[in-house]
């Protein structure tokens, strides 16, 4: 499935006119593009589940909540939507996002909780050979350009771990996410979804790492 055009068009006059009024008269555009963008993140689930297990799809809200926000613009101008892996062994999550100048495909760990969060540092610290092999591994570094995205990180070391260590780009990072960008004329090609899936299928051997870490004591033994 290729997107069309006028999908594009559509969140490239959003961004210019992000207002209730413009949403309003345009609804029907609305309603017609993200149509469309819904069967195209339907087949990227079923192209998922050909090779991984997909616990749950979610296409995000393009209404923004604007309580707490500088930015009161009332509408997200991107389509997104983020895929679950199944159950508490298959660790990570993928993620799209179709935004004029800006679409992405990516995966990993946004926001870990403080629990998995200080387990993956625990195996940071003690050795780090695994994780980096990840990050040097040709195909990786094909898709990914060889680093882990973090949405925050640290000044410094975090709490209980050695503020000189040689791993300390790692433990600093508050999520480890990897990320592949796109230009607007990849988005409107015919083979941009399969290039979607080649890249969420090039994730495998960082979440089949990760899981394993988070499965598993610093002893490799199994805590599930």
């Amino acid at each position: 499935m290729q997107l069309d055009l006028n999908t594009f068009e559509f969140l490239e006059k959003l961004q210019e006119n992000n207002n209730r009024e413009w949403f309003s008269e345009n609804k029907v555009w609305y309603e017609k593009a993200i149509k469309e963008v819904k069967a195209f993140f339907g087949e990227v689930n079923v192209n998922l589940q050909k090779h991984d297990q997909i616990e749950n799809s979610k296409m995000m809200r393009i209404y923004r909540d604007v309580r707490f926000s500088n930015d009161k613009t009332p509408y997200k101008p991107h389509f997104a939507n983020s895929f679950s892996r199944l159950g508490k062994e298959l660790r990570g999550g993928y993620f799209i996002r179709i935004k004029p100048g800006a679409s992405l495909v990516a995966g990993g760990f946004w926001d870990p909780n403080k629990e998995d969060l200080h387990r993956i540092r625990q195996e940071i610290a003690q050795d780090a050979t695994d994780i980096k092999a990840i990050l040097t591994d040709p195909t990786y570094q094909h898709y990914f350009g060889g680093t882990f995205e973090s949405l925050e990180e640290l000044k410094t070391a975090p709490r209980g771990f050695d503020k000189d260590h040689p791993e300390l780009d790692l433990l600093r990072k508050k999520g480890f996410i990897a990320q592949r960008n796109f230009t607007d004329a990849e988005v409107l090609s015919e083979n941009f979804i399969t290039e979607v899936d080649n890249t969420f299928n090039a994730l495998r051997p960082f979440f089949d790492l990760f899981s394993d870490i988070l499965t598993t004591n610093l002893n490799g033994e199994s805590i599930q």
